[in-house]
C-alpha cells in the first residue's frame, strides 16, 4: 500500500485535524492501467479547488487539506485505504476512484461511515444504480450517459451494429446499457463481444465479429468500449474490416490514445469532453492555466476532476464550511454548479450528475499530433433519456 500527500498540503495533512480545516481524501488508481487516467484527475482536482476558492484553497475560513491515496486497481486496497481516510485520518469527504470494480468495493464504506464519497471518474452504472447508497454523489459520466449519447450518434436507419468491450463492470454495464439505447432508434445491435481487460490479441474476437456482421446488409459498425492499454481498435483495423463493410466506432478518449484515432478519419461517436468543444468560463480559465503550468491542454479526466472540485466547494460553501454529512446530502441534492463542460446538476433521486455530451466526427489535421473529434452537435441533459436503476 502507498499512500500519496499532495505537496501543497503535506505538512497540514500530517498534522492532527484542527476546527478550521477540512480534510478531502482522494482515492485514485495511480498504479497500473488506468495511471494516466487518475494523474489527470488529480491535477484537475487541484486546479478545480483552486478555481472554486479563487485561490484561496478555503472555504469560510476553513482550510482545505488534500491527501491522496493510491488505489492500485486493487477493491480490497481501495476499500481499505477509504476506511483508513474516514477512521483514522478524519477524511470529511472522499473523492474518487478510477477503476469502478474498486468503486464498487467503495460504497459500503461510505454508508458505513455516514460519510460523502464523490465518485470521479469511475463509469459503472451500477455505482449509482443497483449498488448506490444515500452517501454516494458521481460528477463523473455513468455507462448510460456514454452509451445513450453514442447510441444517438450512431442510431441511424439501417445501421447494423456489433460491440466489443472488456469483461468486468465498465464494459459490461457499458454495453448493456448501449444495448438498452440503441433499441429505441433505429439502427440494430446484431452480436456482442466480451474479452478480458488484458487483451492484445484480438483475432478470435474480431472473426466472430466479422461473421456476425455479414449476415445483415446496411451500414456495419463496430462499436468499441475500452479502457486502459491493448488498442484493440488498432489492432482490428490492421485486419481490413473495411473490405466487409465495417467501421469502427467508439467513444472519446485522453489526447494520447486520440493519436491512434489519425487512422480513422470521419468517425463518429460521443464524447465526455475536448477541451476545444466546451465555450464557458470555467473552461476558459482551465484551458489557459493548464497551457501555462503544463505546456499542454487539458485532458479529458483533468475536466471531470476539476468538476469534483468545484462540486465540492460548492456544497461547503452552502453549508457554511459545515461537513455534517445530513447537511452536505441536503445541499448537494439538486445542486447546481458550473464545470469546464457546462452547467451540472446532482439529480435527487441517484445523485448522479445530469450533464452535456458530445457527438463528434474525427478530423485529422497533420498539424496536430492527434485526431480532433470536431463537434456536429451538443447532446445536452433533456436528449437523453438516462434510466434511475438505483433500487434503495
Amino acid at each position: 500500500m502507498r499512500l500519496l500527500l499532495s505537496a501543497a498540503f503535506a505538512a497540514l495533512a500530517t498534522a492532527p485535524a484542527m476546527a478550521d480545516e477540512i480534510r478531502i481524501a482522494h482515492i485514485h488508481d495511480m498504479t497500473g492501467a488506468l495511471e494516466a487516467y487518475a494523474a489527470q484527475s488529480q491535477t484537475g482536482l487541484m486546479l478545480g479547488l483552486e478555481y472554486a476558492t479563487n485561490g484561496t484553497m478555503q472555504v469560510d475560513g476553513n482550510d482545505l487539506v488534500v491527501t491522496e491515496y493510491d488505489s492500485q486497481l486493487r477493491p480490497d486496497l481501495g476499500r481499505a485505504l477509504l476506511a483508513q481516510a474516514f477512521g483514522d485520518d478524519d477524511a470529511a469527504i472522499a473523492i474518487g476512484p478510477t477503476s469502478s470494480g474498486v468503486a464498487l468495493a467503495m460504497l459500503p464504506v461510505a454508508e458505513e461511515y455516514e460519510r460523502i464519497l464523490l465518485v470521479e471518474p469511475a463509469v459503472a452504472d451500477s455505482i449509482t444504480g443497483s449498488d448506490w447508497n444515500r452517501y454516494i454523489f458521481r460528477t463523473g459520466r455513468n455507462s448510460s450517459q456514454d452509451a445513450i449519447s453514442n447510441a444517438i450518434a450512431l442510431g441511424n436507419e439501417g445501421t447494423v451494429v456489433a460491440t466489443l468491450a472488456q469483461d468486468y463492470a465498465f464494459g459490461r454495464d457499458g454495453i448493456a446499457a448501449f444495448r438498452e439505447a440503441l433499441a429505441g432508434t433505429p439502427a440494430q445491435l446484431v452480436h456482442e463481444e466480451y474479452v478480458p481487460t488484458d487483451t492484445t490479441d484480438f483475432t478470435a474476437a474480431a472473426e466472430r465479429i466479422f461473421n456476425a456482421l455479414q449476415e445483415h446488409e446496411g451500414d456495419r459498425r463496430l462499436f468499441v468500449i475500452w479502457a486502459g492499454g491493448g488498442n484493440p481498435m488498432g489492432r482490428i483495423e490492421a485486419m481490413d474490416p473495411e473490405r466487409f463493410g465495417i467501421h469502427l466506432a467508439t467513444g472519446g478518449n485522453i489526447l494520447p490514445a486520440l493519436v491512434a484515432y489519425k487512422d480513422f478519419p470521419g468517425m463518429e461517436g460521443a464524447t465526455y469532453y475536448y477541451y476545444e468543444i466546451p465555450h464557458n468560463p470555467v473552461n476558459d480559465w482551465l484551458v489557459e492555466q493548464h497551457m501555462a503550468r503544463f505546456g499542454t491542454p487539458p485532458d479529458f479526466f483533468t475536466a471531470g476532476g476539476m468538476a469534483a472540485g468545484i462540486a465540492v466547494v460548492e456544497a461547503l460553501r452552502a453549508t457554511g464550511g459545515s461537513t455534517d454529512t445530513e447537511e452536505l446530502i441536503a445541499a448537494m441534492e439538486g445542486m447546481h454548479f458550473q464545470t469546464p463542460k457546462g452547467e451540472m446538476w446532482f439529480r435527487p433521486e441517484d445523485h448522479q450528475a445530469m450533464q452535456s455530451m458530445y457527438h463528434f466526427r474525427i478530423r485529422v489535421d497533420p498539424n496536430v499530433e492527434w485526431a480532433i473529434p470536431e463537434l456536429v452537435r451538443e447532446i445536452t441533459p433533456d436528449m437523453m433519456d438516462i434510466p434511475i436503476r438505483n433500487t434503495r
